[in-house]
């Protein structure tokens, strides 16, 4: 699929040329705090603050590195903030999905004549290590995308901030790159939701899962995968489907109080090295049951990892025409039971683990039924 994309842009110029993930934001109830499980639990490194020491006397932000993923935690300082107000609504969650871009002034200019909700103009920003242009847009919920353009700065992250270390960092677990970030949005949103990004933003259908590829007997959902030209960035965006009785989809939205990013797909190039590191240190992960693992590689085909391996970490295998991958899915990382991660391994497949989605959503549905909202 991805290669039909690639093919595409050799004949049609792109309006938005994207060059990755710039950075991914969440909003926290206590920034400090999160930053310190973010990088004792999954291996991300405290590199760069902002806060009151910098000059900032309404919000305090840490950000985070692993290979090429960058995380923000930013909490408010003042209780009548829109961050705070964010946190108030939806708990701890993802706000900012930022684009790495060329031009970040062409890139609100092309997306908000097509359609896009302004929601901040471009600007620079400065400091002695050179200058940030950044410019934002709405998507679902009240998640926005922000076009950041840094080919002339050189400095730790952004303008306001500092180099910042816990002393505490021991080691990465192997994270590489953002693969993924899937949106849930409510019922009869989602194709509105595609359209905008077809439209606004030049991305294409890659691939579209129903309630029969993605159902158990309880519950369904309905998922889209859009994807920009040269395949970097991919969002899968989710609605519930009519099912005897609550969602997964239905259960975030209810907690999360409307639309907005439910989980994060990170990549590893070793997957049960990764695995086995992210369980050491306390992340807790779906379980699925042995039954799986019976017929696995009838299901798959041969595979380069070990069986036994996979099956102790109680990792998915799938296949599609191109190859096959790997992934696991942990539980929700906040209080509420909204966002959480992926981690995956792709040995040559570009599709979701469309195999894997009873297995997955079964998981998922046990977890429900513990917290009473099956």
């Amino acid at each position: 699929m991805i290669s039909q994309i690639e093919e595409l842009t050799q004949t049609e110029k792109e309006f938005l040329p994207l060059l990755g993930t710039d950075h991914i934001e969440f909003y926290v109830g206590n920034a400090k705090q999160s930053a310190f499980f973010y990088e004792k639990t999954f291996g991300f490194e405290i590199v760069a603050y902002k806060g009151p020491e910098t000059g900032n006397r309404e919000s305090v932000s840490y950000m985070l590195q692993q290979g090429k993923i960058r995380l923000v935690l930013t909490a408010s300082l003042n209780p009548n903030s829109e961050i705070a107000k964010h946190v108030y609504k939806h708990g701890d969650g993802v706000k900012v999905l930022a684009l790495w871009v060329d031009d970040a002034a062409d890139a609100y200019k092309q997306t908000t004549s097509r359609g896009a909700v302004g929601i901040m103009e471009p600007q620079t920003i400065k400091d002695e290590n050179g200058e940030v242009k950044m410019a934002s847009i709405k998507t679902y919920g009240e998640t926005i995308h922000t076009f950041v353009e840094r080919k002339n700065y050189s400095g730790v992250f952004l303008p306001g901030f500092i180099p910042r270390s816990s002393g505490a960092f021991k080691k990465s677990v192997g994270l590489k790159y953002i693969d993924h970030c899937v949106g849930n949005v409510g019922l009869g949103e989602m194709d509105n939701w595609v359209k905008f990004y077809e439209d606004v933003m030049g991305f294409k259908l890659l691939l579209t899962f129903d309630d029969h590829d993605i159902s158990t007997e309880y519950t369904a959902l309905m998922s889209k995968v859009v994807s920009n030209g040269n395949g970097y960035i991919k969002f899968p965006i989710n609605e519930p489907a009519d099912g005897l009785k609550k969602s997964q989809i239905e259960e975030y939205l209810d907690f999360y109080q409307g639309a907005g990013v439910q989980h994060i797909a990170v990549a590893t190039d070793d997957i049960i090295a990764t695995v086995a590191d992210l369980r050491s240190r306390g992340v807790e992960f779906l379980y699925v049951p042995e039954v799986y693992y019976d017929d696995l590689l009838d299901r798959v085909g041969d595979i380069k990892e070990d069986i036994e391996e996979i099956k102790a970490m109680n990792i998915l295998v799938d296949r599609d025409e191109e190859g096959y991958l790997l992934q696991i899915f942990t539980k929700p990382v906040e209080d509420r039971p909204t966002l959480f991660f992926e981690i995956i391994q792709r040995r040559g497949a570009q599709s979701f683990g469309k195999g894997n989605f009873k297995a997955l959503f079964e998981a998922l549905e046990r977890e429900q039924e513990l917290r009473g909202n099956l």
